[in-house]
């Protein structure tokens, strides 16, 4: 017989394992934390501008996908697939010239996958910093970090 008590005490801590390994890279994390908020506006301008220099988003997104996964690795856990998929086609991309005759289509998956590493970048910098697991809510950013981690 399936035993819940059982499920939830390795749930919690698996959740705290992974906790610990997002707060053991803050710092790094962290570091990232200001470029990725300069490059979002700046970025976001770039796309809109027909500007080439959209593509350098790809640079960072990378940086701290790399981050990611290395945190993934240490607690023995895979990426989501669909974070995995849009940050593939989202980045390794090189501008050329014809790219200008259907923008969109070049440079959405790059903004895409640099808006969803924003993402999770902010929400680990988040509850890395404030969770208590002990908590009985369960705080959306930290479920998003969950499935990230294919841990819900």
């Amino acid at each position: 017989m399936f035993n819940q008590s059982e499920h939830v005490k390795t749930q919690l801590q698996r959740n705290q394992v992974l906790l610990t390994a997002i707060q053991a890279n803050l710092p790094q994390l962290e570091s990232l934390l200001t470029p990725f908020h300069a490059l979002y506006e700046d970025g976001i301008y770039r796309f809109y501008h027909n500007s080439f220099k959209v593509y350098q988003l790809q640079e960072y997104t990378l940086r701290v996908v790399d981050i990611f996964k290395g945190i993934g690795v240490a607690t023995d856990n895979k990426l989501c697939e669909w974070f995995e998929q849009i940050v593939a086609a989202g980045t390794g991309l090189v501008w050329e010239p014809n790219h200008n005759n259907n923008w969109t289509l070049h440079t959405r998956p790059i903004v895409e996958a640099f808006l969803h590493a924003k993402y999770f970048l902010e929400m680990m910098i988040k509850y890395g910093r404030a969770m208590d697991l002990s908590q009985n809510m369960l705080p959306v950013g930290w479920a998003a970090i969950l499935e990230l981690y294919n841990q819900r």
